[in-house]
């Protein structure tokens, strides 16, 4: 009986002793908050804060801002979005080691990646860069061109047209596939279409202004050549369109001649992507600088697949 009572005697003057412990560490922490200078109190909140912004940012959920129109009408210039980058694998420091997934990226996803084109100011820049950015949710960003103070595009958001294996050529700009395995060129519309994709393939040049721009081209080729003098276009050479006819009209009249025979390569053979790589395009593909011109991309390259828009709240939604 007495050790029963001195059992429980035990338990009661062990339980009194926590509680007093913890009110005293309670009041103790009350004491220090109160003595706490205001300002440094919002300083530690605001790292915490920051701190989770950049791991969310940095592993999970990316914030991203559109640039351009070559996403057009899936994505819109000024377009806020978040990106999934746990699904590729994400960075392990910005602009450092990437952490492998076995989750790739498939045909038609729209997915941010590296730009090729990129001249890297040193990695203390790039890292201190996407850390404002991340922190800023796109709202910040220091790395603007010397000249006109525009964003410098680290970053490209395009869709996945094709993946290793596919072959891709175009027929006055409209993409034709013929993806690995298979025998037949399939439209790229008509691909699109048979999935049940919601997205629209934008065109600036319409199906009637190939005659006058092949036109056009036929008289470049010629001048270039110096067979006539130099003609007057007035056309805008920056469409790939326009490249397209160039390369056909100077196959059909001088398929040696220096200056348009990367072009023929590009035009008249198209592309094969090979392994490991994806070829990236723009929704809008009269105005999208994309893997034509810079060649399929690695992809441990690519950093994420755009999820959600979020800004401005009309468009709010998932992208597709």
């Amino acid at each position: 009986m007495d050790k029963q009572r001195d059992f429980f005697a035990s338990i009661q003057t062990g339980t009194e002793s926590f509680l007093s412990w913890r009110k005293r560490r309670a009041a103790e922490k009350r004491e220090k908050q109160r003595a706490k200078n205001p300002i440094v109190d919002w300083i530690e909140a605001f790292f915490w804060a920051a701190g989770v912004v950049l791991l969310v940012n940095q592993y999970l959920f990316q914030a991203y801002q559109i640039p351009s129109g070559s996403m057009i009408d899936t994505l819109l210039i000024g377009d806020r979005i978040f990106v999934n980058k746990l699904v590729y694998g994400p960075e392990l420091l910005p602009g450092l080691v990437k952490i492998p997934s076995p989750i790739r990226a498939e045909r038609e996803e729209v997915i941010i990646f590296e730009n090729p084109e990129y001249e890297k100011r040193g990695p203390l820049f790039d890292i201190v860069q996407r850390v404002l950015y991340m922190l800023t949710l796109s709202l910040v960003d220091i790395d603007r061109d010397a000249a006109t103070g525009e964003p410098r595009p680290h970053f490209l958001i395009k869709r996945a047209a094709a993946l290793g294996g596919d072959q891709l050529r175009l027929v006055d700009g409209e993409l034709l596939l013929r993806h690995a395995g298979e025998t037949r060129w399939v439209p790229e519309r008509d691909y699109v279409e048979g999935l049940g994709l919601e997205h629209h393939i934008s065109r600036l040049i319409n199906a009637d202004d190939y005659p006058r721009m092949r036109h056009a081209a036929r008289a470049i080729v010629l001048a270039r050549n110096g067979l006539v003098g130099r003609p007057s276009y007035a056309g805008n050479a920056d469409h790939f369109a326009v490249e397209e006819a160039i390369a056909l009209a100077g196959n059909a009249i001088n398929p040696q001649d220096e200056a348009t025979r990367e072009l023929i390569m590009r035009h008249q053979l198209g592309w094969y992507v090979s392994e490991a790589r994806v070829f990236p395009m723009g929704d809008n593909r009269d105005n999208s600088k994309d893997a034509r011109f810079f060649g399929a991309v690695r992809r441990d390259k690519v950093l994420g697949q755009a999820l959600i828009k979020y800004w401005p709240l009309s468009r709010f939604g998932g992208i597709r």
